[in-house]
């Protein structure tokens, strides 16, 4: 795919890029290099490569996922700025 000046001067537009003239085939020479990487990307083998949660092999953490209420709401309502009757209170924001 090749990406020409009036294009180049499309997707600034959408971007709400302001790019003079002169600098449009500069632009376009620019997309078109970085097209022509992905294409090369796409011609990478990645068959029987597992995909990956980082650069290094690490298993996330894992618990038993079980509801419970906390059993310590005194603990919890010191951490609020301002509560009342066991809720937190919170500034009204709409008039």
């Amino acid at each position: 795919m090749s990406i020409d000046e009036s294009t180049a001067a499309k997707v600034a537009k959408l971007a709400r890029i302001k790019v003079e003239d002169d600098d449009l085939p500069a632009l376009a020479a620019e997309f078109n290099t970085i097209l022509g990487f992905i294409e090369q990307l796409g011609e990478v083998d990645v068959d029987g490569v597992e995909p990956m949660v980082s650069v290094t092999p690490m298993r996330l953490k894992r618990r038993v996922d079980e509801v419970t209420d906390g059993k310590m709401p005194d603990k919890v309502m010191s951490n609020a700025p301002d509560a009342r009757e066991g809720f937190f209170a919170v500034p009204k924001v709409v008039e």
